[in-house]
């Protein structure tokens, strides 16, 4: 059976006493193996054995996310809110939950249009990112299993809403849509081969090309549903532009380039850098700063880049 079959499930977002009843899989050689059917419990002492063996993740079958996304969804401001769970493992869970959306959203295109399922995870990572000074330790540890470009829409739409908040104080109503755009500001690659998105050697510049078309058909796919604001969209076409004018899809230069596609940028580039990709592993925050520095003045407003480096060096100290 083919690995999109399956999805992974960080062991943190499992709670004994809420999840649904539902089939749960270990990964062994390569096969999916039943560790508990829809008739048991998941129990702590099934966590604790899990946590011993270092085993981070489980798996369900795809045709029981909805259950489960329905499940962890609607116990969000409960689990959120429970004393009893440390604020990682509450950051995972939520992380978690909002990777099983864009799953869905990228794989059944009519879910992006589920605009309210958006807009309210949006309102957790903006509760949990603002009121949490270690927020962003918890990203790390759901990201894994291939699941690269949601782990990365997760982030970016974190980073992109604490960034919006601390350095230019916007209101609620605009953070949500700057949220909305930061999650599915990667939604054109669904029109990009898997074979090209997967590849660990250099692109070719027709392979380049296809993957610079995914700012414009993902701003085009979204427009058209008339469900979008303008902020969002924004966001989605306008993240690779750059500061010296050599960006894509517009060209647009300077301050020309909108202030939340500036910083959308900025929170791409660093969660980019950040996270594993299938050619390059993870670099470690400073050496993502150096980088990003090097960039100053071309791909970045240098002012607004330094503010953006000071406020993720905070919450990483």
């Amino acid at each position: 059976m083919k690995d999109h079959y399956w999805r992974a499930i960080s062991i943190d977002s499992i709670d004994p006493e809420y999840f649904p009843s539902i089939p749960l899989f270990m990964k062994s050689a390569g096969n999916y193996v039943l560790y508990k059917d829809a008739q048991r419990k998941f129990s702590s002492s099934d966590r604790s054995r899990m946590e011993r063996n270092g085993i981070e993740f489980m798996y369900v079958r795809s045709g029981d996310m909805e259950e489960l996304s329905a499940y962890m969804e609607k116990g969000l401001d409960e689990l959120l809110n429970n004393d009893d769970l440390d604020s990682a493992r509450k950051g995972k869970i939520l992380y978690q939950t909002s990777i099983n959306y864009l799953v869905d959203a990228f794989e059944a295109p009519e879910q992006a249009a589920n605009l309210e399922r958006c807009r309210q995870l949006v309102r957790h990572l903006m509760h949990y990112v603002a009121g949490d000074e270690h927020a962003l330790h918890s990203f790390q540890g759901v990201v894994a299993h291939n699941l690269y470009i949601y782990a990365h829409s997760v982030q970016v739409t974190a980073l992109n809403l604490l960034a919006h908040e601390k350095l230019f104080q916007v209101d609620p109503d605009e953070l949500v849509d700057v949220g909305v755009g930061s999650m599915l500001h990667d939604y054109g690659m669904i029109f990009v081969t898997n074979e090209i998105l997967n590849k660990p050697d250099a692109l070719s510049d027709v392979e380049y090309y296809k993957i610079k078309q995914h700012t414009q058909k993902g701003y085009e796919f979204l427009m058209d549903s008339h469900h979008f604001s303008d902020v969002s969209l924004t966001i989605v076409r306008h993240h690779h532009e750059r500061y010296d004018g050599n960006g894509y899809p517009t060209g647009l230069k300077g301050d020309n380039i909108p202030r939340s596609a500036q910083l959308s940028a900025l929170c791409d580039m660093y969660s980019a850098l950040t996270l594993d990709r299938v050619y390059r592993k993870a670099v470690p925050h400073q050496e993502a700063v150096r980088m990003m520095r090097e960039e100053s003045g071309k791909a970045f407003n240098q002012q607004l880049l330094e503010h953006f480096i000071e406020l993720v060096s905070d919450r990483k100290e």
